[in-house]
């Protein structure tokens, strides 16, 4: 019997068990999958390839990001992806704090500091960015450790991830990661830790519920006790 046995899919989730949580920040507690889309959008368009609907978007989205650009219609015998992908990250850059947080995701945040546990931020996205973000939404202190990209491309996250946990004093018994993505739960798959996934970014409820982990409608449903 497996964790999402135990818990179910989209059944309310207690962090009685965990004395560590993990989260994703890019989808889980950042609302930027709308930004990503609109930017790629931009992209395409310059490049006369068809746009994503939001729908299109979250059923293609992927790690690492290079196979996702293929996937949309980039040729990388016309460009490179570092090209491509540092055009993306620019607008990106300029455009960021158009984004909130996740709706409860500062409250849930504080609470679940107050409550003893322990958090840290595991990304792909740059660690520098990465860093000062968590800092513009008063939100870094309550964080032990965040592990981003060393660069900027998205290859993915299980090696930060690995070493993140290495360095944590707690087992992985006692963690839990909660991403918006496939990969969030491959990654945790390769850590060993309990996983949940939210369907509010990146990646659509289909495929989340594919996955084999536990699955929450909203950070909402995520309970303390």
């Amino acid at each position: 019997m497996g964790f999402a046995d135990i818990f179910g899919q989209d059944s309310p989730m207690h962090l009685q068990a965990y004395r560590h949580l993990i989260w994703d920040w890019n989808g889980t507690l950042l609302d930027d999958a709308w930004l990503c889309r609109d930017i790629m959008n931009g992209q395409l368009r310059q490049r006369g390839l068809p746009l994503l609907s939001q729908q299109k978007y979250e059923e293609i989205f992927d790690f690492p990001v290079e196979r996702y650009y293929r996937a949309v219609g980039f040729d990388w015998s016309r460009e490179s992806f570092q090209e491509a992908g540092t055009e993306f990250i620019a607008e990106y850059e300029k455009r960021k704090k158009e984004c909130s947080l996740q709706p409860g995701a500062q409250v849930l945040l504080e609470r679940i500091a107050a409550g003893g546990r322990s958090q840290a931020v595991l990304s792909a996205y740059s660690h520098h960015s990465l860093d000062e973000f968590l800092d513009h939404f008063g939100v870094r202190k309550h964080f032990r450790s965040i592990a981003g990209s060393r660069d900027h491309y998205a290859a993915g996250k299980v090696e930060h991830g690995l070493k993140m946990l290495g360095e944590l004093p707690v087992s992985p018994r006692e963690t839990l990661l909660i991403g918006d993505t496939t990969h969030d739960a491959e990654v945790a798959k390769a850590m060993g830790v309990d996983c949940v996934l939210v369907p509010c970014g990146h990646n659509s409820r289909v495929r989340l519920q594919a996955c084999g982990v536990a699955l929450v409608e909203s950070l909402a449903a995520i309970r303390l006790d």
